[in-house]
């Protein structure tokens, strides 16, 4: 019989269970019970980079309250798997929403899970095409839990086998390439987007709406049911009325159907009219 392979680290059941109620407890995250490795690996850098012998000496660190470090084990545990134009389908629909709302001033998006910022960034290139314009009236709103994952983002630099996907047509109107073979999106696409650290499940968010579209993509398969819900109840006060929700592939709103109404794939509307709430 093969032999479990030896850890550098001690991790026990009790140090797993400790940090899932953490990550849980801060970000929503329900880590499943099959995750042992997973949280190992990613942790077991940590204790190196501190020098610690023990899980449960990395535990009394996150228990003294270092924010520095709370971050650097947030950014560890959260997943950041994202292409440009991924779950293309979702683009043409959010082209024909904003060239319906032509004409209504500046329409706003949020991109609520924006990790290295190809979301946002799809959108805002969804946005220049709709309108034929590399300034459209649209603004967008990046957010995300992981603070490395917003400064690659806002740098707006893309390694060219990841570009190269794209039509040609697309990364010469939108990229510049740079002498390293890497590109870099345009200033003028870089300017549509505001990049904010925000935890979807903090009480407070520094976020004010109404939002033409929200998209929150491939973020509800790691939260719990009671945890989405609360997250889709703070998400219709910040939607226009007409607004769109755009989803995962593999996330459908069932249990919120008294605030969202399937339009299309993987893509709501609210209801009901929902009050807005008061501007700040």
């Amino acid at each position: 019989m093969l032999q479990p392979p030896t850890r550098e680290f001690a991790f026990t059941e009790q140090d797993f269970e400790k940090i899932r109620k953490i990550i849980y407890d801060y970000a929503g995250i329900a880590l499943s019970p099959t995750k042992h490795d997973m949280v190992y690996g990613r942790l077991a850098k940590r204790l190196r980079a501190l020098n610690l012998k023990t899980f449960n000496d990395y535990l009394h660190v996150l228990e003294r309250g270092d924010q520095k470090e709370f971050e650097l084990f947030t950014n560890s545990l959260t997943t950041n798997l994202t292409s440009f134009f991924r779950e293309s389908h979702h683009f043409p629909i959010l082209a024909d929403h904003l060239k319906a709302n032509r004409g209504a001033g500046t329409l706003n998006l949020w991109c609520s899970a924006s990790s290295t910022g190809e979301e946002p960034y799809s959108m805002a290139i969804t946005a220049c095409e709709a309108f034929d314009s590399m300034r459209p009236p649209v603004k967008i709103i990046a957010t995300d839990l992981d603070t490395n994952v917003l400064d690659h983002a806002r740098a707006g630099i893309y390694a060219g086998e990841e570009v190269q996907k794209l039509d040609p047509n697309r990364v010469r109107r939108f990229f510049e390439r740079l002498p390293d073979g890497r590109y870099l999106v345009k200033q003028e696409v870089r300017d549509m987007i505001v990049y904010r650290r925000l935890n979807l499940v903090e009480p407070n968010w520094m976020i004010r709406g109404p939002f033409d579209a929200i998209f929150c993509r491939n973020v509800m398969i790691y939260f719990d049911k009671a945890t989405q819900l609360k997250i889709l109840q703070r998400f219709a006060p910040l939607m226009k009325q007409e607004g769109l929700l755009f989803v995962g592939h593999s996330e459908n709103l069932y249990h919120a159907v008294d605030l969202f109404k399937l339009r299309g794939k993987t893509v709501y509307e609210l209801a009901r009219e929902v009050p807005h709430p008061p501007a700040r």
